[in-house]
Order: structure tokens, then sequence, then C-alpha cells
């Protein structure tokens, strides 16, 4: 395992803290699928939350109620943070992950309600099977939703079209766009930052946002609404307006001078500027290289975990 990595594939659970609460995700090592894997722009995600909770948007008063779904949800820990904040959220992967993802939702749904009885601080997840595009499943988890997120959902370039059209399907006029991703080919990375910016108003959240263990140099997170202009190719009359960044910033003015757990002052404030200071580039992020270009065990699992879910899904028409 890398020394900054932040989980390693090989163990059968994980404890994470969050919000003051010990969860445990299992994960699968011998799995060849890579949703049964916790990978690590899910706990960058989830720390991002925990950071900027204090108010602004992402306070437990503005999320509570707030119907969230999770895309690729894999071992479910970024709903979790969500469902912490008080969010009612749907956690969706392929049916061979599903029961995981139970297992991770019983278990620590559990451990919740029996530390925190009669709270109503914590929200709701419930788990659903959802295949990009598959119009029946979209259907039955009754869009639209507040926020759409997801966390190493893209890593092959034929996904990137029918998540697309999964968004535009489960989004309404106000909903906002969370993902967290890894880059690890600068290929398919800038085909879909080509893709988001094309049909989504983009900004990447600085790393000084971000907790200060729980980040990469590799893992952005992205924060984004709908174009005026944003259209699905079958049904251009559902494009939505414009999300008001104005109002729909992470933080406001008032918290500026708050101290984080890490010392730190958040800066929350309702500038553009604030939240792209690491701008998309035109020309795409490069992607860092592996040290003498060797591929270690973690790059090996991701690399072959990625290989065998890319030939069982690719439909030859």
């Amino acid at each position: 395992m890398e020394p900054d990595r932040l989980n390693s594939p090989n163990t059968s659970a994980i404890m994470f803290e969050v919000l003051g609460h010990q969860l445990q995700f299992s994960q699968d090592p011998n799995s060849k699928h890579l949703g049964t894997t916790v990978w690590d722009a899910s706990m960058v995600f989830v720390k991002f939350l925990e950071r900027n909770c204090r108010k602004g948007r992402f306070s437990p008063s503005k999320l509570k109620g707030k119907r969230v779904i999770e895309l690729g949800a894999g071992c479910g820990v970024a709903g979790f943070g969500m469902a912490l904040l008080g969010c009612d959220v749907v956690s969706t992967d392929q049916t061979e992950v599903l029961p995981l993802l139970m297992r991770n939702v019983e278990r620590n749904t559990s451990r919740i309600m029996q530390m925190n009885p009669g709270s109503d601080s914590f929200g709701s997840v419930e788990v659903a099977e959802l295949d990009w595009g598959n119009e029946d499943h979209i259907k039955a988890v009754n869009p639209p939703f507040d926020f759409i997120i997801g966390t190493d959902v893209v890593y092959a370039e034929h996904l990137l079209d029918p998540l697309l059209r999964t968004i535009f399907a489960l989004s309404g006029p106000k909903t906002t766009i969370l993902m967290g991703y890894e880059i690890r080919s600068t290929n398919v990375h800038e085909q879909m930052l080509d893709m988001w910016k094309q049909n989504f108003e983009v900004k990447i959240i600085p790393k000084a946002k971000m907790d200060r263990k729980y980040q990469h140099p590799s893992i952005q997170l992205f924060i984004m609404g709908l174009k005026p202009s944003a259209e699905t190719p079958e049904t251009p009359e559902t494009s939505s307006p414009p999300i008001n960044w104005e109002t729909n910033q992470i933080g406001t003015r008032e918290t500026e001078n708050s101290q984080d757990k890490n010392g730190d002052s958040s800066n929350e404030t309702n500038e553009s500027d604030d939240f792209v200071s690491d701008k998309v580039k035109e020309d795409g992020i490069l992607l860092r290289g592996l040290p003498n270009g060797n591929l270690n065990e973690w790059e090996a699992r991701r690399y072959g975990s990625m290989a065998a879910r890319l030939l069982r899904d690719v439909k030859i028409t």
C-alpha cells in the first residue's frame, strides 16, 4: 500500500470516524468488482462535508430532509456522510454490489441509532439497484433529487454518456451535483471534463477546503449545476435553469473567521473565485505518473479490476 493512501483494499473492513461516529464499512478484497472496495475519493468527500458543515449550505439545518441519490455507491461511504447531516439518501449500484452495500447500511444505521436513541439528526439511507440509463430503475427511485452525488464513478469512456443521461433524468431545476474523482487516465479525465463543461456549471473545490489528512494530489471534488442550455438528446424541454451560485455556494461570509478542528480558518465565502482556485484547465489536468513507471500492488489490483469490469460491461452493438 502506498504511504499516502487512506485505505488498503486488502482488508475486509475499515473503521472510519465521521462527525463523531465510528462507522465500519465492509469491503471484499477478493472481489473482481470495483464497487466492493472503499476508494479514497469517497473518504475525501465525506471528510470535506465534515469540515464544511458548521455553517453554510452543508450545515444540518440546510440539509435536513433533502433528497440525495448516490450513483455507484459501492460500499456506501459518501451516502452515509450525507445522511449524517440529515439527508434522506438513496444509495444505488449494480445488483452484484447490493448485498455488501445493504450490509454496510444496516450495520451503520443500527450503530448510530443505538448510540443516539431518539435523535432526529440522522436522516435515512435506503438501497436500490440502478443501472445507468435503465428507465425502469430511474423511475423506481422517484426523481428529481436535491443532490446527486458520486465518487470514483468514471473510469472508462463508454460510461460517460449513460452517466450523463442518468444525471439528467434524476435532476430537477435546483439539483446540485457533487462528484469526487481520482485522476487515473488523462484521456478519460479530459473527456469527462469536456462533457461536464458542456452541460454543467463546474467548480472544483480547492484543496484548502478539504480536510488536511483526507486529501490526495490526484483526487478532486466537483460541485456542479445544470447550465440553462443543458439538454438531454431525447427530451430537450427538460433543461433546467442555472443554479444561483451566489446563494448556492459552499458556506457564507459569516463563517470567515471560524476555526475548524484542524486549526485552519474555514474561510467559507460566497465569492465565485473561492471555489475555483484549482480551476479546470482547458487542456486537462496531467495524470501524475507512478514512481519509475512501475505498478505497485495497489495500482495492479486497481487496473486489473477495471479491466475485468470493462470487459464485462462492454456491449457489442
